[in-house]
């Protein structure tokens, strides 16, 4: 039986994670504090209507997130260019259908269930409801490799881009990862790193219970600024950060930066199983005003030790970003899957993907002969 919830928290949080497996962004915990602080639900365009499969015995044996948009902020699928085209049409492209974790471009798990079977059923469950709806599209955002597959044999349209994560070598510690790394690259790194230590800032993990509601209270001042100064408005409240730092303390992880013994900077990173994921960055900068850098150091360096430190196979530092492959990042392939209603954009989107899916591969291609690190 398939049934559609406008809240997740309908859905029991065991029989959801125990679908979901262990990556912190799918949890029914995460998924639950969007919900409930506000960042998806009435009046932000993100409308949930997760779909449950249950079986005679109403266990629930297929689950996925997904919401009905009003607009494409907050996905990373830049799709901007197909609602103007409908709209040039006259044609409406919102609403649309999703399947992705809002405001999160990482890829996993997104067609929750044991069997391809089930995962099968909750595609064309979505595919249907969009066509019952009237929803211009269905779109499944940073599917798993094995999803795209089901995806594309449902005839759905894939679409690529690139990525740069860091990626474990066989390194003991920072120190064997710098040395990897090609002369200039590894000049360029510690050049980086020292004028931050330099400019007397101090640098301090915080994880789980050892944040305090004071660190919060700061690092969302900074995040905050970051959305100020490109003259934009925060997805996310204190409220949220505030409610997962309760419900998956184990999985926080907060840089700060200190100068003069107040703090200046803080990144937000989450933990995984496997990896680690670089979330949100910004400052608030004391008087000494701007350190050039601290970004780097923050946002990229600190992350490559913890991942070291912790034995995690990859640290993932957010879309884009082709300055990361300087900083010891590899470009990594994402994928997301598109089902449009309307037969004739359908076709020309065909047409259109088939073209960017080959300058993306190209892409990635020539970006993997700058990898920076030294030829084996």
């Amino acid at each position: 039986m398939i049934s559609l919830h406008s809240h997740i928290d309908d859905i029991a949080a065991a029989d959801w994670d125990a679908l979901a497996g262990t990556q912190p962004f799918i949890r029914h915990a995460y998924l639950a504090a969007l919900e409930n602080t506000g960042a998806v639900g009435k009046h932000s365009g993100w409308t949930p209507c997760h779909i449950a499969i249950r079986d005679a015995d109403q266990q629930l044996t297929g689950a996925m997130p997904l919401y009905r948009k009003t607009h494409s902020y907050g996905e990373y699928v830049f799709d901007w260019a197909w609602a103007d085209a409908y709209q040039r049409h006259g044609l409406d492209y919102y609403p649309k259908l999703i399947s992705a974790i809002p405001f999160t471009p990482v890829t996993g798990p997104r067609l929750l269930a044991k069997t391809d079977a089930t995962r099968k059923h909750l595609l064309a469950a979505a595919v249907a409801i969009a066509q019952e709806s009237g929803d211009s599209s269905f779109h499944l955002l940073f599917p798993q490799e094995a999803e795209l597959s089901i995806a594309q044999s449902a005839r759905l349209l894939a679409r690529h881009d690139v990525q740069f994560h860091w990626l474990r070598g066989d390194w003991r510690d920072y120190a064997d990862f710098s040395d990897a790394l090609t002369r200039d690259k590894r000049k360029k790194l510690r050049q980086e790193r020292r004028k931050v230590s330099d400019a007397g800032v101090n640098i301090i993990r915080k994880r789980g219970s050892g944040i305090s509601e004071a660190d919060w209270v700061f690092f969302y001042r900074c995040y905050s600024n970051t959305y100020l100064e490109h003259r934009s408005t925060p997805y996310l409240s204190l409220a949220f950060f505030l409610q997962i730092a309760s419900a998956m303390p184990q999985s926080c992880l907060l840089v700060l930066a200190y100068q003069d013994g107040q703090p200046i900077a803080a990144a937000l990173n989450i933990i995984g199983p496997d990896r680690l994921y670089g979330r949100y960055w910004g400052a608030a900068w004391g008087p000494a005003g701007y350190v050039a850098n601290l970004h780097f150091e923050l946002c990229f360096y600190q992350g490559i030790e913890f991942a070291l430190e912790e034995g995690l196979d990859a640290f993932e530092g957010g879309a884009q970003g082709a300055h990361k492959l300087a900083r010891g990042f590899v470009p990594v392939a994402t994928q997301s899957a598109h089902w449009l209603a309307h037969p004739g954009f359908s076709d020309a989107i065909d047409q259109h993907l088939n073209r960017e899916r080959e300058a993306v591969a190209s892409w990635q291609s020539e970006l993997e002969q700058h990898k920076p690190f030294k030829s084996s």
